[in-house]
């Protein structure tokens, strides 16, 4: 029988937010465990998908303590300014737009572009170098928690002792169902379209947030590729219906559809990549704890992606959770005792219920037809640009500088 090994945690889940969590805690000597149920992706995947994440300053300052960062194989896009204005697909936006120039905060960027690709290459590279790190895909796990610890029995036989398990294994996370958390749910009868485009004209580093009548469509600058120098991410927020018929067009008609969305100031648009889409909904967990239980990322939340802050927000939480769990190791403290976990959720629970509230909040204001309410949020969108000290807030929230957690 293979020996069992003795962890401080063990995370189950290894996608981004799990397996940088992982990174974040052995890289401040925790001694830890991460479990997938499938293999992690190889890094050899093809050049370019079209997926891509939104990295906020505090995110980015995160992967870097956590040695993620500089292994990331291309560069990644800074974001230097946002325009968000108001429009309908085919129509000119509204000239009462607002512009935020990351220069009106401070010298960093918003944040940056990274392909999902690049970012799992980084973190496949960074946790094998690790010491005190141990990782396990795939493998199936069942958990026994009680008052004196976890057990975690993997399917290759490997038995894993740990005084704390994270669930970090998505929205439909199973450590949360057995731990008897319930979950609110919000269903948006949308879905987000996700991609890329190849453009005429550069990007200059500048991200467009443009509110349509049945939800956000987001252009956000990436870095070119071969054969196309000038290359931006979509993220469309379309009624399930015209989304489904959209994705079924062929490139020349589906980028039509991305341009009337689009606007023209990119000049004209080629799909590249894939296709994503998935349904658009809400959910947050009544607690992010239990017995030896955390959760983080999507296990605990999941928000609109009007904001493109759903990643962020689990970073957030590895950044909270992870320095708590390093300096009651330092102290010589249980990781996983009750004191730990409810610091945990104090530090957390607030800002994620905060976030679903904002984002439903834009989602609802924002796509509503009504002419009184389209020629308020139009007014209000040009009062937010002259005022700076509101604008400089906006900014700092985008720039995950709002008062959460940062790397430990």
């Amino acid at each position: 029988m293979t020996q069992p090994i003795d962890v401080e945690t063990c995370i189950i889940g290894a996608g981004p937010v799990g397996a940088t969590l992982a990174a974040a805690l052995a890289a401040g000597g925790v001694r830890t465990a991460v479990v997938d149920a499938a293999p992690l992706p190889p890094m050899e995947l093809p050049a370019f998908d079209g997926r891509a994440y939104a990295i906020a300053l505090t995110s980015k300052r995160l992967l870097a303590v956590a040695g993620v960062w500089d292994r990331l194989p291309e560069d990644p896009c800074p974001i230097l300014a946002i325009r968000v204005a108001d429009g309908r697909p085919g129509e000119r936006a509204s000239r009462l737009s607002l512009h935020f120039d990351h220069a009106e905060v401070g010298e960093d960027p918003f944040g940056w572009m990274v392909e999902a690709r690049a970012l799992r290459v980084a973190l496949n590279a960074r946790l094998p170098a690790l010491p005190g790190l141990s990782v396990f895909a795939p493998a199936q796990a069942q958990v026994e928690r009680s008052a004196s610890g976890a057990i975690i029995r993997l399917s290759s036989g490997q038995e894993i002792h740990a005084r704390l398990v994270v669930g970090a294994e998505g929205r439909n996370s199973p450590l949360r169902r057995e731990a008897g958390i319930p979950a609110t749910r919000l269903d948006y009868h949308c879905m987000g379209i996700v991609g890329a485009v190849a453009h005429e004209k550069p990007h200059h580093n500048v991200a467009l947030e443009q509110f349509l009548p049945h939800g956000p469509f987001a252009q956000l600058p990436m870095q070119g590729i071969p054969g196309h120098p000038n290359v931006s991410a979509i993220v469309w927020t379309e009624r399930t219906a015209v989304a489904k018929a959209a994705l079924a067009m062929d490139d020349p008609a589906y980028g039509r559809q991305i341009a009337a969305r689009m606007g023209d100031h990119l000049g004209a648009v080629t799909p590249i990549g894939r296709r994503w889409s998935y349904p658009l909904s809400a959910m947050h967990a009544e607690r992010y704890v239990a017995e030896r239980l955390a959760l983080v990322g999507d296990a605990a939340h999941g928000i609109h992606p009007i904001a493109g802050q759903g990643l962020n927000l689990g970073f957030r939480d590895v950044a909270a959770l992870a320095e708590l769990v390093i300096e009651a190791v330092n102290a010589g403290e249980d990781p996983g005792s009750p004191a730990v976990l409810a610091r945990y959720q104090a530090a957390r629970r607030p800002d994620g219920l905060l976030m679903l509230a904002a984002t439903h909040t834009l989602e609802r204001l924002f796509t509503s037809s009504l002419p009184p309410v389209r020629i308020a949020r139009r007014l209000g969108i040009a009062a937010v640009d002259r005022l700076p000290r509101l604008k400089r807030f906006f900014a700092r929230q985008a720039m995950g500088l709002g008062g959460a957690a940062t790397a430990p």
